[in-house]
């Protein structure tokens, strides 16, 4: 699975003084520089080198200042970044490639450089918002299957485990989640039901929502 690559580089990219979460904007990987006009850096997983890996990184170099590709490396040394194309291909791309062994060391086999403009300020900036006000890195980077956990599915959600014991109104909740009345209003789960004005209770489906995403304040770095 992609997911299995996700912890080493991450590790690899936080070494490198970037703040690193997972599945931001239908991105495997984003990570952030500490600054208040961060550098992006966008890197996506597959078990092995290919053509739609690369196709996947040209998308993302419209929106990140550096874009990577990281896969399995072959054990028998006959995989894609065996391939002198291949890896040339990437070069005039600006694409950098990272090789992940078996023991989960990561080497860097082409380093990544910025020939692209970046073209879509618009999309990195939501990419860039998501990552910011997501609370810890919920979601592995690599998976296509499971719910991810945005950071509007973490506010919807505190909002439900503060009705769990009864109604409230959203300013009751609104220190804990600021969009708490535009979530509860819009209700794009089903979580809630609104009983009068400005009066929310939690419905059977917010009440299983709860159980199977057990609410962490503090979600794991």
């Amino acid at each position: 699975m992609e997911t299995s690559l996700y912890l080493p580089v991450k590790k690899f990219l936080q070494a490198a003084g970037y703040e690193v979460k997972g599945e931001i904007g239908h991105c495997d990987l984003v990570g952030l520089s500490d600054a208040d006009s961060p550098v992006v850096v966008i890197c996506e997983l597959k078990k092995t080198f290919n053509l739609d890996l690369i196709l996947q990184a040209v998308d993302r170099a419209s929106i990140s200042d550096e874009v990577w590709i990281a896969a399995r490396v072959s054990a028998r040394g006959k995989g894609r970044e065996s391939d002198k194309r291949y890896r040339d291909l990437c070069r005039r791309l600006g694409i950098g490639m990272l090789g992940v062994s078996d023991l989960g060391d990561v080497s860097v086999i082409v380093s990544s450089v910025s020939p692209m403009p970046r073209t879509n300020p618009k999309r990195k900036t939501r990419l860039v918002r998501e990552h910011r006000t997501r609370r810890g890195d919920p979601t592995a980077g690599g998976g296509s299957k499971a719910p991810i956990m945005t950071a509007y599915r973490q506010q919807a959600l505190i909002c439900a485990d503060a009705l769990k014991h009864g109604p409230l109104r959203p300013r009751d909740i609104k220190a804990l989640a600021p969009d708490a009345g535009k979530i509860m209003l819009s209700n794009v789960y089903g979580w809630f039901e609104r009983m009068g004005k400005g009066v929310y209770q939690l419905t059977e489906t917010g009440h299983q929502a709860i159980i199977r995403w057990p609410l962490v304040r503090d979600a794991a770095e």
